[in-house]
């Protein structure tokens, strides 16, 4: 089995759509017997379902996530654990302790942006739009 966690600095990144890299897990019996951390070269939003899938990966750990992405990971057939924070590494261990604390209906919210970025082009599920915030989960 395989676990992927967005991930930035040891830590699970709060946008699954613009993480930069996933720390990819490799699961047997119950254990971490490997991690590597993997770039996307770019890759965004929707396209990273193709990228994890390619990976073999079975399950996300991430933060927000939008509505696009969950649904191409359910196509690729990728298990969702959205709405975490913290250590990538500590997380993938209660994931397999079953002990993760997550949020199934973690969504990324979106709140200003610039470059002439819209919103609605990557299909985030739930969009508020403030000044001075970066895209975040939002599972208050």
């Amino acid at each position: 089995m395989k676990i992927a966690a967005t991930y930035d600095n040891g830590q699970i990144f709060q946008h699954f759509g613009h993480t930069e890299q996933f720390k990819i897990y490799t699961i047997e019996r119950d254990e971490v017997v490997s991690g590597e951390v993997v770039p996307t070269n770019g890759s965004g939003h929707g396209a990273l379902a193709g990228f994890l899938q390619a990976h073999g990966v079975n399950a996300l750990i991430c933060g927000g996530i939008g509505g696009g992405a969950r649904n191409a990971l359910a196509q690729a057939g990728i298990e969702i654990y959205g709405g975490v924070q913290g250590s990538a590494d500590e997380a993938v261990n209660a994931l397999i302790a079953g002990r993760l604390a997550f949020d199934p209906t973690a969504a990324c919210a979106h709140h200003e942006h610039s470059d002439h970025h819209h919103c609605g082009e990557h299909g985030c599920g739930s969009h508020e739009h403030g000044e001075g915030h970066d895209c975040h989960c939002s599972n208050h």
